[in-house]
């Protein structure tokens, strides 16, 4: 199991794009997938009808693996390293 204590509610981050302009994108964690010890899967944050960004998947061990083609590897790194520093703010 793992220690760390992830990101465990629907949370926003901004994402720091290196070609285009940035963006807050959604993280929401999937409590039903069975792929993975954690997965949260990833959208466009104000959009009317969001766009599906893919998916983070994280092992019992901490590593991760993005699912998807929409985020660059730079951009994979920024998510990831979101839900891992993430604190819920009370």
């Amino acid at each position: 199991m793992m220690n760390n204590a992830y990101l465990v509610n629907d949370a926003r981050a901004w994402l720091k794009r290196k070609n285009g302009p940035d963006e807050v994108i959604r993280i929401v964690w999937d409590l039903e997938s069975k792929d993975a010890e954690l997965c949260y899967n990833l959208y466009t944050a104000y959009d009317e009808e969001p766009d599906y960004m893919g998916r983070i998947l994280f092992d019992v061990q901490g590593f991760w693996i993005y699912d998807g083609e929409t985020l660059t590897i730079n951009e994979q790194e920024q998510v990831a390293k979101f839900i891992i520093n993430y604190e819920d703010v009370l």
